[in-house]
């Protein structure tokens, strides 16, 4: 019995350790249970939280890949304006250098050290250097006949001032030319330098020079009308006593004769009376006094007038020669003369009779400045020649030249540099009222003191090419 109450404790002792254990393990189970649905819990909200996450994440990705295109689109498009800016300003660019080439002017542009920025088309024509080798090289080096220094750029761009320098002579082909040249300071963000300028005046010089001229010798043609008519008179009334005064003492005339015997006197005594007493001497001077000053008065009456003499179609060539011989047979004190004409030159219609009158007035001139220089090896050269629209006579010679201040005033009516009762100043101004009003041509002079003038005389040519009837009578006539 206690064998079986034993196995009874021993059996419910089991059951109780079983249940113990179904306990735990129902235990176990729950807390995994729970567990279980707590990781699934968790992990749901992680899947939920993750899926937001992604939700989020595609959302920024949206977010920036829209931003991204926004921002490459206006990357594109701030490149299409960069370039369209790039292109405009290489347009603008080429367009500025295209009207800076285009114009006459020489433009260049330097630093205030004097080294070239800009270098444009007129000044490649003006001393052969293309832009290329011109720029970054030094002003000095590559132009040394520009007539100004580096000092003079320093100090304009110092004072901010424009530069300006008139009418600079400089001799082209043996031309004179003016050219203006202007600096203008140039102050930029970028470099401090300046822009200079050159600009050939020459046409407007000659054009001011030939005005003022004009309006001289219409203002003074009146004046010297006047004074010719007004001289004239009295000056005929002293010709004609001296002439009545030869005559009146001439022994050939009877009434002299018997005037003479009537007062108990000779002629021939008379007459030596006079030699010794020198007045037949001062009646000649007052003969030749006379003469001299009806030729100052023809001289003016010319200068006051239009020619009346007809022009005809002549060979200036011929006009030239015959001129030459004129002075050789005068046996003036002539230097050397060398004639160089064009032997196809084509003949001009005009007066021979005055176009030789102011060549001979011209080397008249130039013999007396030689003799006076005495110059050694003193020489004039007459040279003619053609263009296409005028025959030029060019009268050069290598004496002492003419001061500036003399050129401007050497075709004004009695201008003269020579010594009282040496010269009328009528000569010049003549000429050149023949060349200008009669024949609507030019004469101009290019001279420096040391160096020696030249004359330049410009004549409008004629396309005929035959003679006329009278162009032969005219020319003969010079003869």
């Amino acid at each position: 019995m206690w064998h079986s109450t034993a196995l009874a404790a021993t059996s419910l002792s089991e059951k109780n350790w079983l249940l113990v254990i179904i306990v735990i393990l129902l235990g176990l189970q729950s807390v995994l249970i729970i567990g279980l649905q707590r990781s699934r819990l968790t992990n749901k909200q992680a899947r939920l939280a993750l899926c937001q996450s992604q939700k989020e994440l595609e959302a920024k990705v949206r977010d920036r890949t829209e931003s991204l295109h926004v921002t490459n689109d206006q990357l594109y498009q701030e490149i299409g304006r960069h370039e369209a800016t790039e292109l405009l300003l290489r347009e603008t660019q080429e367009y500025l250098h295209s009207i800076i080439n285009s114009m006459p002017s020489v433009i260049i542009g330097v630093t205030h050290r004097g080294f070239v920025t800009h270098w444009n088309a007129a000044a490649t024509d003006k001393t052969g250097i293309d832009a290329a080798t011109a720029l970054g090289k030094h002003l000095g080096d590559i132009y040394p006949t520009l007539p100004v220094d580096g000092d003079i750029i320093s100090e304009t761009i110092e004072a901010g001032a424009p530069y300006l320098s008139q009418n600079i002579q400089d001799t082209i082909d043996g031309e004179l030319h003016y050219s203006d040249l202007t600096i203008y300071p140039l102050i930029a963000a970028q470099a401090i330098g300046a822009v200079i300028r050159i600009d050939d005046v020459t046409l407007r010089v000659r054009v001011e020079n030939m005005m003022i001229q004009n309006e001289k010798m219409l203002s003074l043609g009146e004046l010297a009308a006047g004074m010719a008519h007004e001289i004239n008179n009295p000056l005929s009334t002293i010709l004609h006593g001296i002439q009545n005064i030869y005559r009146r003492i001439s022994p050939t005339l009877a009434t002299n004769q018997s005037t003479a015997k009537r007062h108990q006197i000779t002629l021939q005594q008379l007459n030596a009376y006079l030699d010794d007493r020198h007045i037949t001497q001062f009646l000649e001077d007052i003969r030749e006094a006379g003469e001299r000053s009806a030729d100052i008065v023809t001289n003016m009456l010319d200068f006051s007038r239009t020619s009346s003499r007809s022009q005809q179609l002549f060979d200036l060539g011929h006009v030239v020669r015959h001129g030459v011989e004129l002075l050789a047979a005068e046996r003036v004190n002539l230097p050397a003369i060398e004639l160089d004409i064009d032997p196809t030159l084509e003949k001009i219609v005009g007066c021979a009779a005055e176009i030789q009158q102011v060549l001979l007035n011209l080397v008249r001139n130039a013999a007396q400045a030689l003799t006076e220089s005495q110059r050694d090896a003193p020489l004039i050269n007459i040279q003619v020649s053609q263009s296409d629209k005028y025959a030029i006579v060019r009268v050069s010679d290598n004496g002492p030249g003419i001061a500036d201040e003399v050129a401007r005033h050497i075709f004004e009516p009695f201008f003269t540099t020579k010594e009282i009762g040496q010269g009328t100043g009528l000569g010049l101004s003549v000429s050149y009222f023949i060349i200008t009003e009669h024949h609507e041509g030019t004469i101009d002079v290019d001279s420096s003191e040391g160096e020696g003038t030249r004359f330049t005389i410009k004549l409008p040519k004629t396309t005929a090419q035959q003679d006329t009837p009278n162009s032969s009578k005219q020319v003969s006539e010079l003869h």
